[in-house]
């Protein structure tokens, strides 16, 4: 058992958790695994089903598959954006060329498809398996049918990962079994960091100490921000810190250059990137909580689908203005 979680680091309660429901074989029909990003919900799950399938030994064929998205009795299901009547997943939306215009979700139809899979009857596991990321990221209707599906469970087993379990419905809550998750020690992070390193392109330069304070202890949200902070344009960051600096000191001009610049240079999930970058400097350097309302404010209205540049026009405008 020690070798199935041998790769999970720096989660002693959430390995002890699973370790025992294995152990006794005392399964719940659905887990919550919450907790920051990048800490390794993502490999508990896989582990965990390692565990349900091929027993407290694991199984490196197993393994193997499940890794590999290949095994008949797993569904893994992610958010996706919608373009041109298809769903295309989170992960495959660079790659396919999406717009990505708006934040991906998890969708009805998604929920459904969840609802049909948890009913057949499994091909080689004991039961029928599903892994649902960022659960949080749910439309009201999608969030009411998971509700239903989490009364009817069947025989499956559901496993629900999120960062932010406070945005799920408390009746979703409530008929998980919950997992924790925390932030990594600042050793651990960079011990596993440097592990890293021989598969993934180490920083090029140090970290901006923005980046290690969003990171917050996660090695994988780490890796994230400096593949964010990498992207942006060259000036770009720069120019929103010179925006507030002092009262007054950008043009309205600037204000409106810089609004055009972000809104054809960037994403909307780069939007919303660089505001929690950008709120976290201005906290940081002035201790001024009002930039930092107007910012929330405007992340607001991106994820609501508001025209990106009109929202970052009368945003920049009111920062750039003389602050009382």
């Amino acid at each position: 058992m020690a070798e199935l979680f041998g790769d999970l680091r720096g989660q002693a309660q959430a390995v002890a958790l699973l370790t025992s429901a294995l152990q006794q074989q005392r399964l719940a029909p659905a887990y919550l695994f919450c907790g920051p990003d990048g800490v390794g919900r993502r490999l508990a799950a896989l582990r965990f089903l390692e565990g349900v399938i091929a027993g407290v030994d694991g199984s490196a064929s197993v393994r193997r598959r499940l890794q590999d998205g290949n095994h008949p009795d797993l569904l893994w299901v992610e958010p996706t954006y919608s373009e041109k009547g298809q769903l295309v997943p989170a992960s495959q939306a660079l790659e396919a060329g999406v717009s990505r215009k708006a934040p991906p979700q998890l969708r009805l139809e998604q929920v459904r498809a969840v609802s049909q899979f948890l009913a057949r009857r499994p091909v080689e596991a004991p039961r029928c398996l599903v892994v649902m990321e960022a659960v949080e990221a749910m439309a009201e209707g999608a969030a009411n049918a998971l509700l239903k599906t989490l009364e009817e469970p069947g025989g499956g087993l559901l496993v629900l990962l999120s960062a932010a379990p406070d945005r799920l419905l408390s009746t979703i809550r409530s008929r998980c079994q919950s997992i924790p998750f925390s932030r990594l020690e600042p050793a651990l992070l960079q011990q596993i960091l440097a592990d890293c390193a021989g598969h993934a392109a180490p920083a090029a330069a140090p970290d901006p100490p923005e980046l290690l304070a969003l990171a917050a202890g996660s090695p994988g949200a780490l890796l994230e921000h400096r593949q964010q902070w990498q992207a942006l344009p060259e000036g770009l960051a720069e120019r929103c810190s010179s925006l507030v600096s002092a009262p007054g000191a950008a043009s309205p001009m600037d204000a409106l250059a810089l609004a055009r610049d972000l809104s054809e240079a960037l994403d909307v999930e780069q939007q919303l990137w660089l505001l929690d970058w950008w709120q976290l400097q201005l906290w940081q350097r002035h201790h001024d909580p009002t930039p930092l309302r107007r910012l929330e404010q405007l992340r607001q209205q991106l994820r609501s689908y508001v025209q990106p540049r009109l929202a970052w026009e009368v945003a920049l405008l009111e920062l750039s203005g003389v602050r009382a």
